[in-house]
């Protein structure tokens, strides 16, 4: 049982037209345990949750600080959990629009929302992403077989991105190939603890405006597939930044029925990322 009742509020975050999105649980944090934390996804119909604790202003703004929980345990980051809690935090400011400054794992940035009309438009300053190329004698080999991509369907260019933690970003060919994986998540979580993976995101070939559309696999963190992944979509923007495409628009959450599309492009010497978000329920 909950030290205290939690009364988290269910956040739709990145939300296509209206609709789908991922179902995030954000509430004020408190007297909890990392154990009432891991359950708290689950008991609230969510993948992950957001604890948000104010902290004193700097700057002028407001300052909240973020931890992000799924069943499994505390991650590192989480970019549609942020998205969902600046949602959160501009819903419960009453305003049309809110500027604050967030706390993630001891780093510090600015974020904004604008209300429009029934949803928020969310984005918030990034930072920086480390990419590399999968190290020599840790090919990707066996996470590629888990996924079931055929040599055939794979693009060029798998890199290992990491934000906080790595995962594998695999190229393919078309949006029917992405639409048509089916992995063994077993094989596929046993293989991502092999290399150190926090998962494997996997994105169809982007069209000339930058329109792709992804899916993520995160058994490792008791997520099998992630509705919208928007760590992982900063990784992809930051890699395409090198192939001169400055601005991405990713669909994903189609092949789990709830639509999603994350926005990333390159700002500085960093990534922005945005989403539109809706609330469901009443807020604490």
């Amino acid at each position: 049982m909950f030290s205290r009742e939690p009364s988290p509020t269910v956040v739709h975050a990145c939300v296509r037209d209206g609709r789908g999105g991922s179902p995030t649980a954000v509430l004020d944090d408190g007297l909890f345990g990392d154990d009432e934390r891991r359950r708290l996804p689950g008991a609230a119909g969510a993948s992950h949750a957001v604890f948000v604790s104010p902290g004193p202003e700097q700057d002028g703004l407001p300052l909240f600080s973020l931890r992000f929980f799924t069943s499994a345990g505390e991650l590192p980051s989480c970019g549609h959990g942020t998205i969902a809690a600046l949602g959160y935090l501009a819903a419960r400011a009453g305003a049309d629009s809110c500027r604050v400054l967030l706390r993630v794992a001891g780093r510090t940035f600015p974020a904004r929302a604008v209300r429009r009309g029934t949803y928020v438009e969310a984005e918030f300053a990034y930072g920086s992403v480390e990419l590399r190329e999968p190290e020599p004698g840790q090919g990707s080999e066996p996470a590629l077989t888990a996924l079931g991509i055929r040599p055939d369907a794979l693009g060029p260019g798998i890199r290992v991105a990491s934000v906080g933690r790595p995962r594998l970003l695999v190229p393919v060919t078309s949006r029917a190939v992405l639409a048509a994986l089916a992995p063994d998540m077993e094989r596929l979580r046993a293989a991502c603890d092999r290399l150190g993976l926090l998962g494997c995101y996997v994105y169809s070939a982007p069209s000339p405006s930058g329109r792709a559309a992804a899916r993520m696999f995160a058994p490792s963190i008791g997520v099998p597939e992630d509705i919208a992944n928007a760590n992982s979509t900063a990784c992809l923007a930051a890699h395409l930044a090198g192939a001169g495409i400055d601005r991405i628009t990713v669909d994903m959450g189609d092949s789990l029925g709830s639509p999603a599309t994350i926005r990333a492009g390159m700002s500085g010497s960093g990534v922005r990322l945005g989403g539109d978000v809706l609330l469901t329920g009443a807020l604490p």
